[in-house]
């Protein structure tokens, strides 16, 4: 009868595997080569320590699965020596080469996106960091190893050994999972729940309610300030003022119109779209000569630099609808509530564009959809095809298009074949176009049809391009020529590209305006005059430029 060695059994310290630290070392290195976000010594370092302990744990899995399929002696002693000497040969230059390359590799991304070099990456806080994790995690396998053969040789009297082995593989997993799902995780996120739902209940003592009648959470507002929510109160307090349009756009303008629904203003989504429809119509939203449906990020928040340009084109003369659906950052809402947001979203726009529809079209606004990131996925779902034959809207800005996004994906997947993955065209143009930081000159489109898609997105923008399939392919936006803001020294390595990406979305919107999933009001400007049609002289749209990069948007 087989059995375990004591020394394999019943210590979670000892001789490591040769080919998991090998391994291990050699993805640590990859790690810290160039992505699309440039990562600070902290973020590098646990970036850094989870490659090494998926190395590790594919290097001993791999040698687990020989000694499974052809039980080979046990080697001796000397033999392991020798492994572990190859092992550090292999190890050694790859972390010192890896460590000593890595400030060189951060400022190359540094360079495509215009910040300044640092003098440091600080190789040495990247090394303790990712140390501390990798021997955490290697600790966390050794320890679920130990139970899964404690409970196989507990079944090898009653299965076969192979057979035991494997039900001891799912009972440890399904143990490690109940307890890092239920009691660690679910805790986590409970906590961060909390936390985000007082965020988005604290009211600043100088933050006081609108006195505009026009305005959601004034006295007259149909929908209270407290309930408005953070991100709500923010918006609605933020418009420019007519005066100040006026002077850009060299004639009389007005304040535009922000209308919000904040998720604690009614109970459902549904609730809250008609709240949404019966304060636009308080406040004359239908009367003003664009009106754009807009759907809000995870935490409901709407991005200033995307509303200012839009302000200006249409010289105020402009409403814009949004219901808040979450409290929490974009990412978590998607993991923890994704069909709040479609739910909101379908609500939402059954009820203004159904109104809109009933209205004669001669005396009617303009009808547009907005959604960044989170909030362009969620936007996209409500549109069917009976409504774009029947009564459509007169455009969509879609920007930040998060990966997952249903039209984003065929726009890609169909796109031709003279264009690159990371600016792709589809078709002649007359009804879809994707933009990013580089002008629009030079590109035989087929004139604007009845309705126009605008799609804007950076090549930097990780939540853009993020794919499951770069685990183990190379993704079409690294080929050649590569986006602007693409550094040429970043390259594919399976699994480890796909992790970096996953650390890049995380950081996203840690870059300056312009890259990354920080989108700059000057791109804004170029794609909200291209979906309303404007027809702005050069000079006007470079002043207004020069006036968002100065105030930093």
């Amino acid at each position: 009868m087989f059995r375990w060695r004591a020394s394999q059994d019943h210590r979670l310290t000892g001789r490591p595997s040769a080919a998991g630290l090998a391994l291990g070392a050699l993805f640590f290195a990859a790690s810290l080569t160039p992505s699309l976000i440039p990562r600070a010594g902290l973020v590098q370092g646990v970036l850094g320590g989870l490659c090494f302990a998926t190395g590790y744990l594919i290097g001993w899995a791999l040698v687990a699965l020989w000694h499974w399929v052809f039980e080979p002696a046990p080697a001796s002693p000397g033999r392991l020596r020798r492994y572990m000497l190859l092992a550090l040969i292999v190890a050694l230059p790859a972390l010192l080469w890896s460590l000593l390359s890595v400030t060189g590799w951060q400022n190359d991304i540094h360079a495509v996106m215009g910040i300044p070099p640092v003098e440091s990456a600080r190789p040495l806080t990247i090394l303790g960091v990712a140390s501390v994790l990798a021997a955490l995690l290697v600790l966390a396998g050794r320890l679920f190893r130990r139970l899964w053969r404690v409970i196989a040789a507990q079944l090898e009297a009653f299965v076969p050994r192979r057979l035991a082995r494997l039900i001891g593989i799912v009972a440890a997993l399904s143990l490690f999972w109940a307890v890092g799902n239920d009691m660690v995780l679910g805790r986590v996120l409970a906590t961060l729940d909390e936390t985000y739902a007082a965020l988005d209940a604290l009211i600043p003592p100088e933050q006081a309610p609108p006195g505009d009648p026009l305005k959601s959470g004034s006295p007259a507002s149909l929908a209270s300030w407290e309930g408005l929510g953070a991100a709500g109160r923010q918006w609605v307090l933020d418009p420019p003022a007519a005066d100040g349009i006026g002077r850009l756009s060299g004639g009389a303008a007005q304040e535009p119109l922000r209308i919000y629904v904040g998720l604690n203003n009614a109970h459902d989504a549904e609730s809250r779209a008609r709240l949404a429809l019966a304060e636009a119509l308080r406040v004359g939203a239908f009367e003003r000569g664009t009106l754009v449906i807009a759907t809000p990020t995870g935490t409901g928040w709407m991005d200033p630099a995307g509303m200012r340009p839009l302000d200006h084109l249409t010289g105020g003369d402009v409403a814009v609808v949004a219901v808040q659906y979450s409290y929490l950052p974009s990412w978590m809402s998607l993991f923890l509530q994704p069909e709040y947001g479609a739910e909101t979203a379908t609500a939402v726009f059954r009820e203004i564009h159904g109104h809109w529809r009933s209205l004669p079209p001669e005396t009617r606004p303009k009808l547009y959809l907005f959604g960044l990131s989170l909030g362009a996925r969620n936007g996209e779902l409500p549109i069917s095809w009976p409504d774009l034959l029947s009564d459509p809207p007169q455009g969509a800005l879609w920007v930040g298009p998060p990966f997952a996004m249903r039209g984003w994906q065929q726009l890609r997947a169909g796109r031709r074949a003279d264009s690159p993955a990371w600016a792709p065209r589809y078709r002649d143009g007359a009804a879809i176009r994707v933009m990013t930081q580089e002008p629009q000159t030079g590109r035989d489109y087929a004139p604007w049809g009845p309705m126009r898609m605008v799609f804007l997105e950076y090549p930097s923008d990780p939540i853009a391009f993020f794919n499951t399939g770069v685990l183990w392919r190379a993704p079409d936006w690294l080929k050649s020529p590569r986006g602007p803001d693409v550094t040429p020294s970043l390259r594919w390595w399976p699994v480890i590209t796909f992790l970096q990406l996953g650390f890049d979305m995380m950081t996203a919107t840690s870059t300056p305006p312009g890259h990354g999933h920080v989108y700059a009001a000057r791109d804004y400007l170029a794609a909200w005059n291209e979906v309303l049609g404007t027809e702005w002289e050069a000079g006007r749209l470079r002043a207004l430029e020069e006036i968002f990069a100065a105030e930093g948007i």
